[in-house]
């Protein structure tokens, strides 16, 4: 092999050659004193100047005015003796004037007995750097400021341990700490109690770090302990590895929102409940219309039966018993058309105090001797607009709930007071004064669901067999039907307050008692009385009873019917039923008017309401009637002209 010798001379030549070549470095020499000795084709490229420009030109041209007023080219210099080198960034300028942002290294050349000979200097043009690092500050600067400006949400940053790193002015307002109180502790701070117990905090980072993202809403804890509604997303930050340095958590008090959502619900479950109570009535209404005939038919016959049977004490006897089981039927067909408001009520001024005192002796013989009652009345009360004997009614059947509600005894305070309701009052009620009749007990209360459903009709938590389930129901119907309310306040183990809210009565005066009592003994002539129903059975009986009281008795099942009836026979009285098909009784009065303008009719009805038109002064007879019923409704109407 050939071998290549090389001199001292050679090498420095390629050394010269390996520096003239390079570009993308600036490397030239300077004398101690700073003045450039050699110029490669980097610091041509950088600097714009060529090597004849510049050799023998002091570096401190590089440098802008104010950094050569502030001595820093020989600042550079001075350091790099004393440390053998300097190493900085800063903005230098081209031949043309331009800057451009270089990263500078100059190290000192020192002789073989120590003395500095010179200096090497290498530059970098890192302006692209510089002005991506610029562009990223000023991007990290806005973000930065976007997150401060922000105070509808709390967003801040929490380490992988879940501590808070970081708090907007956002976090601030929805929470109530100020960053220096929060930042350093843990994030768990602003969990409620118990969910702090089921580790929610740590569950929350455990999703977040398995599904790349945890979002929830839930109660959360301010720094003065009152809660709020949230809605939370907790995102986990990666670096360029994939490792997890933290999260990102964003929250945002929702509570209006929620609130709001509750509120229509609680409109549409308020809705629901009015539609669901008002199908319940009309069906309980129509099935006591249905019973109210049957009972008719039922006591009517048993009536009739009594008078015919021979005086048999034992067959009495069971009559009877067969009777009391029918009125008790009838009863029970009136609190069910009380919870339809479709029962006729007799109002008139009450005075409630004097109406509790006249009947404590029958409440407490109702309710046994382990109940006390007492009462609480103001002198001033005033006096309500109802029916007396349903308010009695409605008064026994909630001294009874209340005495089943105390197992071991206790006291039933019965009292009243006058109210006056504003607009959006919590009954509903139409603004005016009003009298408030309250039972209160001391036994184990309600919880929301029972007091939402207590006044359904047949909903009771008696027990089978021990209640009907259509007090309360009862209560209810006939409050709303004299234009008051019933109101229930009751809580698990603190006992029920059961308020019946009445009209008061304006200027009212009481009605005196009728001069035609049920004992009157004065006798009608001899009637032709057309009856009208399409029960056969109730017609069968009313026709039974009008013969008994020495009437002549026609009938007719439909209206049309009753009208061929009238066409053919002299008749002075119509008893005809309401709730017809075809043609209901009203409708028939309006065409027995129309033909026979001066014919009296009776409408024979278990509704409370009739609609209006030509029958609302009709007189009416309520079913179930008696025949002592029946005779006294004649007498009323044709009593001008007896």
């Amino acid at each position: 092999m050939r071998q290549i010798t090389t001199t001292p001379s050679d090498e420095a030549e390629r050394f010269r050659l390996l520096v003239e070549s390079i570009t993308d470095y600036a490397i030239y020499l300077l004398d101690p004193t700073g003045v450039v000795t050699s110029w490669n084709r980097g610091a041509e490229r950088f600097k714009g100047y060529k090597s004849e420009e510049i050799i023998g030109e002091n570096f401190s041209r590089f440098y802008s005015e104010k950094d050569r007023d502030a001595g820093l080219p020989a600042k550079a210099l001075s350091i790099a003796v004393s440390e053998g080198k300097f190493e900085g960034e800063g903005w230098r300028i081209r031949r043309d004037g331009s800057r451009f942002w270089a990263h500078v290294v100059i190290d000192t050349i020192y002789a073989d007995d120590g003395s500095v000979v010179g200096f090497a200097k290498i530059t970098r043009d890192f302006t692209e750097r510089r002005r991506s690092e610029e562009a990223l500050r000023r991007s990290e600067e806005q973000f930065r400021l976007l997150v401060q400006s922000v105070t509808d949400y709390a967003i801040y940053m929490l380490n992988p341990e879940g501590i808070v790193t970081n708090w907007n002015p956002g976090a601030q307002r929805i929470k109530g700490y100020k960053a220096g109180e929060i930042v350093g502790k843990h994030f768990s701070e602003f969990y409620t109690e118990e969910d702090r117990a089921t580790g929610e905090p740590k569950r929350a980072l455990e999703v977040a770090l398995r599904e790349g993202r945890w979002e929830k809403e839930g109660w959360r804890v301010r720094k003065d302990g009152s809660r709020f509604w949230c809605h939370v997303v907790i995102d986990p930050i990666r670096d360029d590895n994939g490792e997890v340095i933290g999260f990102a958590k964003i929250t945002r008090d929702v509570t209006e929102r929620k609130e709001a959502e509750e509120m229509l619900a609680r409109a549409r479950e308020a809705l629901f409940q009015s539609q669901k109570m008002d199908a319940v009535g009309q069906l309980t209404g129509g099935v006591a219309h249905d019973f109210n005939n049957l009972l008719m038919a039922v006591l009517g016959s048993l009536e009739l039966l009594r008078r015919r049977l021979p005086d048999d004490p034992r067959m009495l006897r069971l009559l009877d018993n067969a009777m009391a089981g029918a009125q008790r039927g009838a009863a029970l067909t009136q609190r069910m058309l009380a919870f339809a408001r479709r029962q006729k009520l007799d109002t008139k001024p009450v005075d409630l105090s004097a109406l509790v005192r006249g009947m404590t002796d029958l409440l407490q013989r109702s309710i046994g001797p382990d109940v006390a009652i007492e009462t609480q009345f103001p002198l001033s009360l005033e006096k309500a607009m109802a029916d007396e004997n349903q308010v009695e009614l409605a008064l026994l059947n909630l001294s009874v709930n209340a005495r089943d509600a105390m197992r071991e005894g206790g006291v039933i305070l019965i009292s009243a007071r006058n109210q006056t309701v504003g607009e959006g009052h919590e009954t509903g009620l139409p603004p005016g004064r009003y009298v408030t009749l309250s039972v209160i007990d001391e036994g184990e209360g309600m919880d929301a669901e029972t007091v939402t459903r207590a006044t359904e009709p047949f909903f009771t938590t008696k027990g089978v067999g021990k209640g009907t389930g259509l007090g309360l129901s009862m209560v209810h119907g006939m409050s709303e039907q004299m234009g008051g309310r019933l109101m229930l306040k009751s809580k698990m183990g603190e006992g029920t307050t059961a308020e019946i809210w009445l009209p008061v009565a304006c200027g009212g005066t009481e009605a005196g008692a009728s001069s035609m009592g049920l004992q009157q003994e004065r006798v009608l002539r001899s009637l032709r009385v057309l009856a009208v129903d399409d029960d056969y059975l109730v017609l069968f009986n009313t026709v039974a009873m009008l013969e008994e009281l020495g009437h002549t008795a026609f009938s007719a099942s439909s209206g049309g019917a009753a009208l061929e009836v009238l066409r053919k026979e002299q008749v002075d009285l119509v008893v005809t039923d309401h709730a017809m098909p075809k043609m209901t009784g009203l409708q028939l009065l309006e065409a027995v008017r129309a033909e026979w303008p001066g014919l009296p009719v009776l409408l024979a009805t278990g509704y409370a309401e009739l609609p209006g038109g030509p029958g609302s002064a009709v007189p009416v007879l309520h079913k179930p009637f008696t025949e002592n019923d029946l005779a006294t409704a004649l007498r009323s109407v044709l009593e001008p002209t007896a």
